[in-house]
């Protein structure tokens, strides 16, 4: 008899999302079955709902999980049943050019397989009732009972770290902590400044500590994230609504600017603003993301100055080498993470909690199984 399980389903962009019983495919040889225990809902599920990433239908959405190994295929490795484990949206080859470089995220099979959004192989791991082919986002397709994937997506964490929290770690903590702990060239004693303060940008105020920054500046529009952003280790927060993120990091590094500037807003005056805050010779991580087809104006005088800009999607990630540290600093007191939960709700509740995310009312709403 088939599993079946319950899911949320996008049939159409600008519709609501479907709460439907699905039919999981049989497990393949290298592939681990997972029960969903917390999902959190991001901003890149609202875009696929709003139509700005553009995805073929039907689909389930979901990329921060986390769970328990229920079932492994017989060629499935690192991982047990009764592990529990975060889920990464990056699997990869191992062995193509990029691979070779050291970018997983650039993996030939990853961004060849990823528009058809299903499994790494190319094959779905899910139907809907009527028998048709179900896609998943990132390889996963989260919110659901059950996660079907390659073994190298399911990442073992410490028992002791909640569900809840857990998933954090599988997207938004891993893109802005990594940010910092990976990808900036963070000395001790820098000033940093970022820009946003949702859930990856609160990460990357907190790895920015972690990675020896002297002085963190924390840049958004709303008070309440601003003063999370200083319970989280910020130790300037500035409001953009009011004041110039740029003048303030000048006035405080002798008129030179940031040494490194993290944004995580995803606004055009948010990716002008890292150019002119960053010091020459200084260094900007691009988080934030908008549409695909739409265009940025700087200033050119602004990336005059040996100024280095790089883009990154996912903190640089290692998930078998990161996603545990990032447990242990959690478990260690060193990582805040019950901060970044704003509400816990139920599957059922799924469309009203996107519908806070985009009021700006949260920062992050998790599902729990």
């Amino acid at each position: 008899m088939p599993l079946t399980y319950r899911a949320a389903v996008l049939h159409a962009a600008q519709a609501p999302l479907a709460i439907e019983t699905v039919i999981a495919e049989p497990l393949r040889p290298g592939d681990v079955r997972v029960r969903v225990k917390a999902a959190s809902l991001c901003h890149t599920d609202l875009e696929v709902i709003e139509g700005g990433l553009r995805f073929p239908m039907p689909i389930m959405l979901g990329h921060e999980a986390a769970g328990i190994v229920e079932e492994v295929g017989p060629e499935a490795e690192g991982v047990r049943p009764g592990d529990h484990v975060v889920l990464s949206w990056n699997p990869h080859c191992g062995g193509c050019f990029y691979c070779g470089r050291d970018l997983p995220i650039l993996c030939e099979g990853y961004l060849a397989n990823g528009p058809q959004a299903f499994g790494f192989d190319g094959a779905p791991r899910a139907r809907l009732a009527d028998g048709r082919a179900l896609r998943q986002l990132m390889y996963l397709g989260s919110f659901a009972e059950i996660c079907t994937v390659p073994a190298q997506q399911a990442i073992p964490v410490p028992k002791a770290l909640p569900f809840d929290r857990a998933c954090l770690i599988g997207c938004g903590v891993m893109t802005g902590a990594g940010a910092a702990m990976n990808v900036a060239s963070i000395r001790p004693g820098d000033t940093i400044l970022v820009l946003g303060c949702g859930a990856v940008g609160l990460a990357a105020v907190q790895g920015a500590k972690l990675a020896g920054a002297g002085h963190v500046i924390a840049v958004d529009l709303n008070g309440d994230k601003l003063a999370l952003a200083g319970r989280m280790g910020a130790d300037t927060l500035v409001n953009a609504a009011t004041e110039d993120a740029a003048d303030t990091a000048r006035g405080l590094t002798q008129g030179r600017g940031a040494d490194v500037v993290i944004e995580s807003a995803g606004h055009p005056a948010a990716f002008r603003t890292s150019a002119e805050a960053v010091r020459p010779g200084g260094e900007i991580v691009w988080l934030g993301k908008i549409d695909v087809a739409s265009d940025v104006a700087f200033r050119w005088g602004s990336l005059m100055g040996e100024k280095r800009i790089r883009r990154s999607s996912y903190g640089g990630a290692r998930p078998a080498r990161d996603f545990p540290l990032l447990a242990q600093a959690y478990l260690d007191g060193r990582l805040m993470l019950d901060e970044l939960i704003s509400r816990r709700i139920a599957l059922d509740e799924i469309n009203e909690g996107f519908a806070a995310l985009k009021r700006g009312e949260t920062i992050r709403s998790v599902i729990m199984f």
